[in-house]
């Protein structure tokens, strides 16, 4: 098996067409992953009401969608990761995978699912700036100011429920972010030299020595106890936000470019707080509302700004993985 050396992630599409496709995929993955948030508040219940622990929560849903994994790749026939693979491999499953599930769940246990997905809005620019400095990418002035405005509207959200004060709920919602934002990049990154579909399930099966184990050990005292909406709630994170939603969404970062596809989900926040009302039967707050919508025009502004590029480092990977498949990059 030879090896070959491709861009790292497709930065821009090949064609007006691919782009096209990239959003539109970016956009179902967006959708998908918008129930994460009021789903994974019925997982884990309130304090006052918990149901399944937040470790369970982040491990469980992990293994569940690895075993699905295991299914795929082996149906699929796909090739085992290479040596230069699994560093990204790694690096996606410790941000996507373990970081902000984790963060997300510790964060829901304190505050509201509607408070947690205004402070969410600032994933796109975090996925963006992030994949700017892999990249090594030269970001335009305007569009750090909007980053900053950004980030100055979600701590002054964080402080207005919080009394004045950033509770330890945003702080975990904040490195949840962060989480995100690196396991995207590594993600997208070796989505442009294999199978979208491969990459999350290569994530995930590396994650099973260590997901299986911590579920069955965080598994619940009393399972009856916990309440059907609740298991629910679990279900759809493992099939849907940890498995299917990364297939549209890998593929689409992968054909649209990792920063233009990344600003789709500034749409996320809307559509969480929207579902938060029927799932969760959150009150739908003013206030709450403006914020998200501002934090959004700081993410359509800022993707409207001009980025540098240099020449991106490329990764190794073997030339017979996608003979089938086109290459998806610029």
């Amino acid at each position: 098996m030879t090896e070959r050396t491709i861009p790292p992630t497709s930065f821009s599409p090949r064609d007006p067409a691919a782009e096209r496709r990239g959003l539109w995929l970016g956009l179902l993955g967006v959708a998908v992953f918008a129930l994460t948030t009021p789903m994974t508040r019925l997982a884990v219940g309130p304090l006052e009401a918990p149901q399944l622990p937040p470790l369970f929560v982040t491990a469980g849903r992990a293994a569940g969608a690895a075993l699905l994994s295991l299914i795929f790749l082996m149906l699929t026939r796909a090739a085992w990761p290479t040596r230069a693979e699994r560093g990204a491999l790694l690096l996606s499953a410790a941000g996507t995978v373990l970081g902000f599930p984790l963060c997300l769940a510790m964060a829901l246990r304190e505050v509201p699912s509607m408070h947690a997905s205004v402070i969410t809005g600032l994933l796109p620019l975090c996925t963006a700036a992030v994949g700017a400095w892999h990249l090594r990418q030269r970001p335009s002035r305007g569009f750090w100011i909007c980053a900053l405005a950004g980030a100055a509207l979600v701590l002054g959200f964080a402080g207005l429920k919080g009394g004045g004060r950033v509770s330890a709920a945003d702080g975990w919602l904040l490195l949840a972010m962060l989480c995100g934002a690196a396991g995207y990049v590594s993600g997208a990154r070796l989505s442009a030299a294999r199978l979208p579909e491969q990459v999350i399930c290569w994530v995930l099966v590396i994650s099973l020595p260590l997901t299986l184990p911590a579920a069955l050990w965080s598994w619940p005292p009393e399972p009856r106890a916990v309440s059907a909406a609740a298991w629910a709630g679990f279900a759809y994170v493992t099939v849907f936000s940890m498995w299917l939603g990364f297939f549209a969404w890998y593929r689409g970062l992968a054909l649209g470019g990792l920063v233009r596809v990344s600003q789709v989900q500034m749409l996320q926040p809307f559509l969480a707080l929207l579902a938060a009302v029927p799932l969760l039967g959150e009150p739908l707050q003013a206030d709450t509302l403006v914020f998200a919508l501002a934090v959004m025009a700081c993410v359509g502004i800022g993707r409207t700004m001009p980025v540098g590029r240099t020449p991106p480092r490329v990764l190794a990977v073997p030339s017979s993985l996608n003979r089938s498949e086109p290459e998806c990059r610029a």
